[in-house]
């Protein structure tokens, strides 16, 4: 699928859509419950928006895009895009086409895996450094890049399968840059805390343990997930994950340094007697498979794959609140970021081999700040 196809920013159409019987989450992880039937960067650092994105003015900034997946703004505003099974990073401005500036070298992409998140450079006008997770020959794997230079390998090692390849990198509010991995089909890596499967890393900019981790020399902040693929945090520095569950519960969790977040022990609720902490919100499979996070102001955005939507939720104080279902029209859902101008960018995923692929797919969505 090329990147050629249209660039008149069409309309969408964007009707508000509250599921009924959808029941707050809370710190208790409260569940939401489903209405049918039927995966963080999201953003590359604190969100700072100018305004409130307004979702009932969607506009389509381009379409036929082989797989988006990565997502992450330069200084200037224009957007670099992964796409997964190509290994290409493009650069993509409203009004104007698509453009390749980057293939990533050794990409190897089947099933989840291929070209995932990309993070671009806190000192990006200084260092020109942009950030990619993707899956090699042998292992999923972390480079450092220039779009006009070669890449080099910063941090490797974490196994790879065909699905649960997590894959989601931001840099936080500290300057370090957080990982999400997943535990590529074998949930006891997601308790052993010398695997960097199933866990949210922090790295400093060169790929080393980051300092004040958990454990001393280790990368590992937090453990016991399946499958992260989306990271943001609120104005207050607090970070949170969304992860993909197994048959039962998704889960957005608040994630604090040297927690144990239970998987494969337990999927959802119900851990805390063992020592586990209890994720804020959680969703069947069916309405939710969340991929990307992303927060501007006191909200969370979900982006949802299975679930064909995007959920909003509100953020007060750290505590997630009653989650609301948007956009039900558009497909599978993989990536949701704020921009620097506040508005708000959505990927869709119908071309990822689990979707029904519609005309102009996938396609990327920017809602303005209002």
């Amino acid at each position: 699928m090329g990147i050629t196809g249209s660039i008149a920013r069409r309309r969408i159409t964007v009707a508000a859509l509250f599921v009924v019987g959808v029941v707050a989450g809370c710190a208790s992880g409260s569940q939401a419950q489903p209405d049918r039937t039927t995966a963080v960067v999201t953003t590359t650092a604190p969100s700072t928006p100018s305004g409130v994105p307004d979702l009932d003015a969607g506009e389509e900034i381009v379409g036929d895009i082989a797989v988006p997946w990565g997502l992450a703004f330069l200084p200037d505003g224009d957007a670099l895009v992964a796409e997964r099974d190509t290994g290409r990073i493009l650069r993509v401005r409203p009004g104007r086409a698509p453009e390749q500036v980057y293939e990533v070298p050794g990409v190897v992409a089947r099933g989840e895996s291929g070209l995932l998140g990309l993070a671009v450079a806190r000192d990006y006008a200084e260092t020109r450094y942009v950030y990619a997770y993707f899956t090699a020959a042998d292992d999923n794997r972390i480079v450092r890049l220039r779009l006009d230079g070669q890449s080099e390998v910063i941090f490797d090692g974490i196994a790879k399968a065909n699905t649960h390849d997590g894959g989601r990198i931001a840099f936080g509010p500290d300057g370090m840059l957080y990982v999400g991995t997943g535990d590529a089909g074998d949930g006891g890596r997601a308790q052993d805390p010398a695997s960097p499967n199933g866990k949210i890393l922090r790295l400093t900019p060169d790929g080393a343990a980051a300092p004040g981790n958990p454990t001393p020399g280790s990368p590992v902040y937090s453990l016991g997930h399946r499958n992260v693929q989306g990271l943001a945090w609120d104005q207050a520095g607090r970070l949170f994950a969304a992860e993909f569950g197994q048959n039962a519960f998704d889960e957005i969790n608040l994630i604090e340094p040297g927690r144990n977040y239970g998987w494969p022990a337990v999927e959802g609720v119900g851990g805390a007697d063992r020592g586990f902490t209890d994720p804020q919100i959680v969703w069947k499979p069916a309405e939710a498979s969340p991929s990307g996070i992303a927060i501007a102001g006191d909200t969370l955005y979900v982006a949802a794959l299975r679930g064909e939507r995007l959920w909003t939720v509100p953020l007060h104080d750290g505590t997630l609140g009653t989650p609301q279902s948007r956009i039900p029209d558009l497909g599978r859902l993989r990536t949701v970021a704020i921009a620097p101008d506040g508005g708000l960018w959505l990927t869709t995923s119908n071309t990822d081999g689990r979707g029904d692929v519609r005309a102009g797919d996938d396609r990327i969505i920017r809602f303005p700040a209002r």
